[in-house]
């Protein structure tokens, strides 16, 4: 079993090595070396799907402890960072489902710049993230995923489909209507902001 080419594959991969090994102490480094270098797309991927920001460390250690679990049966049909990003948005899911509705998108004020529509106008980091959210608010999550993964992790219309497991087409739709809502609320609130001005 190996590792289809990616930019965040493990060493083991790039080397040549079998994913799982069945020599413990090889197999435990081989599973560091997959965390650290997938505990940021895992930590942003649960962060995009609306995880509360004090639940992040517990799921993306639930995350991690699954993929170790079900590691031995993965058979590299698709790339690792995939694989890991399914268990993400599973995790999500089932995080949401059993407690309290707790829906929030992510407010790091670096993940929003350069955003289409967004000019800073003089607002802080701090209110530009919080115009964000509330623009981001307005979209279904399937759409917000697809909005944040295209224009904020730069991923291809084609990668994202991948990941999601959805068509390129239904990538493209979700992306062309979050557009239009995010457009049609920056100027919203612009307008708003310049009324208040006056």
């Amino acid at each position: 079993m190996r590792l289809r080419s990616a930019p965040g594959r493990t060493r083991a991969a790039r080397a040549g090595a079998p994913l799982v090994s069945t020599d413990a102490a090889t197999r435990e480094a081989q599973f560091r070396d997959i965390y650290d270098s997938h505990f940021r797309l895992v930590w942003r991927a649960l962060n995009r799907l609306g995880v509360h920001e004090s639940d992040l460390m517990d799921l993306t250690q639930k995350v991690f402890l699954t993929a170790y679990l079900k590691l031995p049966g993965f058979e590299g049909r698709s790339l690792l960072s995939t694989w890991l990003w399914s268990i993400s948005r599973r995790v999500a899911i089932a995080h949401r489902r059993s407690g309290p509705a707790r829906r929030e998108v992510a407010t790091d004020p670096s993940s929003f710049e350069g955003l289409p529509g967004e000019s800073n106008n003089g607002a802080s980091n701090g209110e530009s993230a919080q115009q964000a959210q509330v623009i981001l608010s307005k979209l279904t999550e399937a759409q917000r995923v697809v909005f944040l993964l295209f224009e904020v992790d730069q991923m291809s219309g084609r990668e994202i489909a991948t990941l999601l497991g959805v068509p390129l087409g239904t990538v493209r739709s979700r992306l062309r209507y979050a557009r239009k809502v995010f457009r049609r609320e920056t100027e919203r609130l612009k307008a708003v902001q310049k009324t208040a001005r006056r």
